[in-house]
């Protein structure tokens, strides 16, 4: 979230690179004193837990040592540092274990320089006692131990291994709040005969010799579930932070639990053949190269948990993590690619668009103005392109048009010659603005008032992005046209912040698709390879132009699919979905009995069909089919939604609290179910739990004021204007700039 950077407030170094060298000298140096069992546990700790608070901040009120983190420990006491077992210890056993773990973006999670140049600015703006919103992920050990507090004196050699092996081996319960929502216990690496765990270092003998001791003391059932990744890859911003009211920063979790990959919802547009959870794509079983005892079958869950941070791997010159980190952005875990890039259509000086391309007849001629529609689907991630801090974090869309004689007709998303990227490029992104109207260019989090748009891509949705050019009239054919997906881990801005200069970072392609046209006439061809199946290329489309808000052309879209697919249930209901969308509830439900005729007790049919049978007044039929769809699917955050309002309209208060309540168990932060519980507890006579909804909606609804930030950033910044419309075109054809239409009809 933010980065961090000192033991106290004094602590301010202009170069992150210098604050980086200079704790990698104090690791060099120290060595941890090896530690064991105390006699007396509880005492110590209540002794060291009463030492630190004498001298502790209590900015967010008494006794509440670790907000605006959501982090506590079991007894809410502090945990001495010196509890904590190094990496390199649980490393004389976990030799591979050990080095995946320490070229991963959690072994350098506070140390990295970005990281403490952007957590500097808070703390020279707020006070290190904020920082602990940050450190309850990137620094657990800092947290618990209590040094985040102006003058401390505790040691800070644990810095250097960030997110350690024993943070996440100590964490005894979790919830899916997020921001550090886990209660961390004292480590212990074994328990005795009894279960009692043994405090302090153990000897590898002993460790070997009670293998089941030692996996009871360090092992949960819930570190192999999403639900554990997302007491930190789901994040919020307190009011207590920002000053201002509670915003959601990012929420993986809730992003994956609503995807196909999760099997808990039945809305996505596609259906996975199994679930596939954090560690499926984040830890998969690899091949030993070092000997590891906590191996099976000669492999291990991977503890590289690859990701998009080829910055740090870059930096600190971890090169076999930089290439698999490569890998996996195009590949996935399953090496079948992430992304796809079709050029799906092309339009004619304002024509009829020709769709799909490769599969219709088309002629080009000198003097053409084409626009050219590019289909992005995100096919292979469990959460959005691009994830959590999506305002710095770069990824976009490159498309260019050259004739044979390599003249470029167009290029749209290239690198200036100071490394930042051509601001009208289409990019996966958003805008977070501050109460000054400007951009938070540096991730300043807590100053941010509104996001003027978000431009990312749901998983397993699509995004049509449009581009205009003219074809000259010396051209030579054929044209070649490109569009391919770049990423890097920062904008050139921020990352020439971090070092005081320029800073060249890994750029990868993760897609990318070209096609030939040629001057004259363009034949229909056969199904290329590179292709999706044509169904799939007008299904996919469909979603972008839902997603674009141009429902009448979704549906026709999608119609088309139903001429090629008839057997394919979903089609129906993506016409229905299409014209729910527009009110056109009474075909909506044509097509859901058509679906439903073909795949009866569809769960994602049913859904609709249930929303259109409340809206045309017959809620018992609403309800007996979200039932139904709740029986097939118990974790559907939206059929335990719409459910709870259908009998809150019925004043059936018990059924509606039970089913609000089981939405807040999938997202605590649910903003329907604080407003709804908040009236049903004060209709059960349930006060003080009404107020608390009534307060936590108060604080979480939507400021309507702060669109005026946005307006005032659009308005001051022309060249991004259009990324904030549902659909634009990418055009360097002057003509074309005094608004005619791309002939969709919307």
């Amino acid at each position: 979230m933010l980065p961090r950077a000192s033991v106290n407030q004094s602590l301010r170094l202009s170069s992150g690179v210098l604050l980086a060298a200079a704790l990698v000298c104090v690791f060099a140096a120290w060595r941890p004193a090896p530690t064991r069992a105390a006699d007396n546990p509880a005492a110590q700790r209540a002794a060291y837990s009463q030492a630190v608070s004498a001298h502790y901040n209590f900015p967010f009120g008494a006794g509440k040592p670790f907000l605006p983190s959501n982090a506590t420990t079991d007894t809410g006491e502090f945990i001495d540092p010196r509890s904590f077992p190094t990496a390199q210890y649980c490393g004389h056993c976990h030799r591979q274990a050990y080095a995946e773990w320490r070229q991963s973006v959690h072994a350098n999670a506070f140390r990295n320089p970005w990281y403490l140049k952007n957590v500097n600015l808070l703390i020279k703006e707020r006070g290190i006692e904020y920082t602990r919103h940050c450190e309850g992920c990137h620094n657990p050990i800092a947290l618990v131990s209590g040094a985040l507090t102006t003058g401390s004196t505790i040691d800070r050699a644990f810095d250097a291994d960030g997110v350690t092996c024993m943070t996440c081996h100590s964490i005894q319960k979790i919830n899916p709040r997020g921001t550090g929502s886990y209660v961390m216990g004292v480590p212990a690496v074994m328990v005795d005969e009894n279960g009692n765990p043994i405090y302090g270092e153990v000897s590898d003998r002993e460790i070997l010799a009670h293998l089941d001791r030692h996996s009871k003391a360090v092992m949960k059932d819930f570190y192999r579930t999403s639900e554990f990744c997302a007491t930190c890859h789901k994040a919020a911003l307190p009011r207590m932070l920002n000053h201002y009211k509670w915003q959601r920063a990012f929420t993986v979790y809730d992003e994956w639990q609503q995807a196909s990959f999760s099997r808990q919802n039945p809305l996505p547009f596609y259906v996975k053949d199994q679930v596939s959870n954090c560690q499926t794509c984040h830890m998969p079983k690899e091949s030993l190269t070092l000997q590891d005892y906590g191996a099976e079958d000669g492999k291990l869950a991977s503890h590289r948990w690859l990701g998009g941070n080829t910055l740090l791997y870059k930096y600190y010159g971890y090169d076999e993590q930089l290439a698999k980190a490569i890998d996996f952005l195009r590949n996935g875990p399953q090496k079948i690619g992430v992304l796809n890039v079709d050029l799906f259509g092309l339009q004619r000086n304002n024509g009829k668009p020709i769709a799909p391309l490769g599969g219709k007849a088309f002629k080009i001629a000198p003097g053409d103005v084409l626009t050219v529609y590019v289909v992005i689907q995100n096919k292979g991630i469990g959460h959005t392109l691009v994830p959590e801090q999506r305002d710095f974090y770069e990824c976009w869309v490159e498309f260019e048009a050259k004739d044979a004689a390599g003249h470029t007709l167009m290029h749209s998303g290239g690198l200036l010659p100071d490394g930042s990227l051509d601001p009208s490029a289409h990019s996966f992104t958003n805008r977070l603005i501050n109460d000054r109207g400007t951009l938070n260019d540096l991730h300043q989090v807590w100053k941010t008032r509104v996001v003027a748009y978000n431009n990312t891509i749901a998983s397993g949705r699509s995004q049509i992005v449009r581009y205009r050019f003219k074809v000259p009239g010396d051209a030579t054919g054929p044209i070649s046209i490109t569009a391919k997906v770049n990423y890097r881990r920062f904008n050139q801005h921020f990352i020439d912040f971090v070092f005081g200069k320029h800073y060249d970072m890994p750029v990868v392609e993760i897609a990318a698709r070209t096609r030939t046209l040629a001057l004259g006439a363009n034949a229909a061809a056969p199904p290329d390879p590179a292709d999706n199946p044509e169904w799939m290329r007008w299904n996919n489309y469909g979603v972008g132009l839902l997603d674009a808000q141009q429902y009448a052309e979704s549906a026709r879209a999608f119609e088309r699919v139903v001429r090629l697919r008839p057997d394919y249930a979903d089609a129906y209901t993506n016409v229905a979905i299409a014209d729910y969308s527009w009110q056109r509830y009474g075909d909506a439900r044509t097509h859901l009995e058509k679906a439903l005729r073909l795949a009866p007790h569809n769960a994602r049919a049913l859904y609709y069909l249930a929303l259109i049978e409340r809206i045309q007044g017959h809620p018992d039929a609403a309800i007996a089919d979200l039932l139904e769809v709740i029986t097939q699917f118990p974790r559907s955050r939206d059929a335990h939604r719409e459910l709870g309002f259908s009998f809150y309209q019925q004043h059936k208060y018990q059924e509606a609290r039970a089913e609000y309540e089981e939405v807040q168990a999938i997202d605590p932060d649910d903003l329907s179910a604080h407003y709804i519980l908040s009236i049903v507890y004060r209709r059960l006579g349930m006060r003080d739990k009404a107020a608390r909804e009534a307060a936590d909606f108060a604080d979480q609804k939507d400021d309507p004021t702060a669109n005026f930030y946005a307006l005032e950033f659009l308005r001051k910044h022309p060249e991004v204007t259009a990324e904030s419309v549902p659909w634009h075109i990418h055009s360097n054809v002057e003509t074309d700039r005094a608004g005619r239409g791309d002939g969709s009809g919307q």
